[in-house]
């Protein structure tokens, strides 16, 4: 196997340092041919949705799971919970 070197604007090389940094992967390297392998299977996503990638956008997801975790789980029906949102939603606009 063939040896590729690459160089990479200051902004770039953040953003993968940023991603090993995240301990998905062990170096540049293994970020690289991972990116590449998705590549060729096809999962990489086509236009408009890189910044669903980003650490922040995924920091705020895990957030977001965490808080809807510690709030509980109830034993009301879900739709009388919605009907209530909607109602005091309707009420606050009135």
């Amino acid at each position: 196997m063939g040896e590729m070197s690459f160089t990479f604007p200051p902004d770039l090389e953040s953003w993968i340092e940023a991603r090993v940094a995240e301990g998905r992967y062990a170096d540049a390297a293994d970020y690289m041919r991972d990116l590449v392998r998705r590549d060729q299977e096809g999962l990489l996503p086509e236009g408009g949705n890189e910044a669903q990638e980003t650490p922040e956008f995924i920091a705020w997801v895990r957030e977001k799971v965490a808080e809807g975790l510690a709030s509980g789980v109830i034993d009301r029906d879900p739709r009388d919970v919605l009907d209530e949102i909607v109602a005091r939603r309707k009420a606050r606009r009135a």
